[in-house]
């Protein structure tokens, strides 16, 4: 069975819909009434994905994103949040955030992460929600406007049973999530204040389901971003090689790249990837477009190469090690050749912590609880990165708290729509039983 067929199979209806029958004797009469309450409103909150989705919110669409956010703001002041459109700098070019805060003396302190923002700009051709049966399409429907309405809708579901009161909570849609604004400091400045804040935070990007088991993520891969620029001499090509010419600065790249896989490559959870490369006698490259021009002649000793890639990590000091033993092979360049790279950290490490994997058992025990079964640890290598990463060194953390789909950042995004009522009954029961923590 191929690995969509397991997604057709397990994600049927049948399966993914939690009748009262189907759920364990450990949901107490305040869980239990939850639940019900969800059913009867899972329409609702799926209205609620229609109506965000068909608001155009890729990162550089800051009217788009203002507009979105303003749905967003009007469903959280209407549980009793205050919120606040945090600005960014103009030179930033982003939209900026909206934050909700509901604080409750002296009760558990939860951060839940959403974002405004999709990949789909104003000028994409996909636009707009369609439904085909328990199917939905459409741009960000799961990433990640589905999440966002799971958020609201978990928190509903307390407020029913009065149970809001029992937590201190800051919700947090973040306006640029899929193409963060530089630097990163001021950009992600108060999420990360709001991870110092909380005691638990939670993402709510798409959750994971697959050999008919749902899938918990304690932990995320960083990225960052490395630049290398090589230089050598300029020469006829018929003298390459000589002692008073070199190797020339494209043989010089690739012995560094080959170097790189040769040496680097292999602990587990890394990856580094070149993403471009310019090489040739008359460089030019935009890192921040990712675009470039290149010049040069079959019989010429090219003299510049750039070339542009990634690291992704589990680990700050997995991240370090890394960093210094590609130092290490770029100083050791070739005679008439000089090289240098340069490192540009973006999404920290989301670190399996234990305190990841006590969150881990009170989400896993709920799913029990829900009659779906315990819910197995994901390989963090099948999972980017995301602005959960920013507050898992202050808090413990969860991601992938959202609704089940497939096909994110192209024109077959989809959502399957059996899977937003379990979202939420699952968000739900994990607020519920943090607030009773002792």
């Amino acid at each position: 069975m191929t690995r969509q067929s397991r997604l057709n199979f397990f994600t049927a209806p049948m399966l993914l819909l939690v009748s009262s029958a189907a759920m364990s004797s450990g949901l107490n009469a305040d869980e239990r009434r939850m639940m019900a309450w969800i059913d009867a409103n899972t329409e609702d909150a799926i209205d609620l994905l229609e109506e965000t989705v068909n608001i155009s919110s890729g990162t550089m669409n800051h009217e788009g994103i203002r507009a979105l956010g303003a749905v967003m703001e009007r469903e959280l002041e209407a549980l009793g949040f205050t919120a606040e459109w945090i600005e960014v700098p103009d030179e930033m070019q982003r939209a900026g955030h909206l934050f909700g805060r509901r604080y409750c003396d002296g009760k558990k302190r939860v951060l839940l992460i959403g974002h405004l923002d999709t990949v789909f700009e104003a000028d994409d051709g996909f636009q707009s929600y369609r439904r085909d049966g328990d199917t939905a399409f459409g741009p960000g429907v799961e990433d990640m406007k589905a999440g966002n309405a799971v958020i609201v809708y978990a928190l509903k579901a307390l407020q029913e049973i009065g149970a809001l009161d029992d937590l201190s909570v800051t919700v947090a849609y973040i306006g640029d999530e899929e193409n963060a604004g530089s630097p990163i400091s001021l950009s992600k400045h108060d999420l990360i204040e709001a991870g110092k804040w909380a005691e638990v935070s939670l993402g709510f990007e798409g959750g994971i389901s697959y050999d008919g088991q749902d899938w918990a993520t304690i932990s995320r891969r960083s990225t960052s971003n490395w630049y290398l620029e090589v230089t050598g001499k300029q020469a006829h090509s018929s003298r390459i090689f000589n002692e008073d010419v070199g190797h020339g600065a494209i043989f010089e790249a690739a012995r560094i790249l080959s170097e790189f896989d040769r040496k680097v490559r292999g602990e587990e959870y890394l990856t580094f990837n070149a993403g471009t490369i310019q090489g040739g006698t008359d460089v030019a490259y935009d890192f921040e477009n990712n675009r470039g021009t290149t010049f040069g002649k079959t019989n010429v000793v090219p003299n510049k190469v750039v070339v542009h890639g990634d690291i992704r990590s589990i680990s700050q000091a997995q991240l370090e090690r890394t960093r210094a033993a590609m130092r290490d092979i770029v100083a050791n360049h070739l005679p008439l050749t000089d090289a240098h790279i340069e490192f540009e950290d973006r999404y920290p490490p989301m670190e399996p912590t234990e305190g990841n994997k006590r969150l881990h058992s009170i989400l896993s025990q709920a799913n029990e609880d829900l009659g779906r079964g315990s819910m197995p640890i994901v390989d963090p290598s099948r999972r980017g990165a995301a602005d959960i990463s920013f507050v898992a060194p202050y808090s413990d953390a969860l991601a992938g708290m959202g609704a089940v789909g497939e096909g994110g950042h192209t024109p077959n995004e989809s959502l399957d729509l059996t899977s937003m009522p379990v979202a939420i009954k699952q968000a739900a029961l994990m607020l519920y039983r943090l607030a009773k923590e002792k």
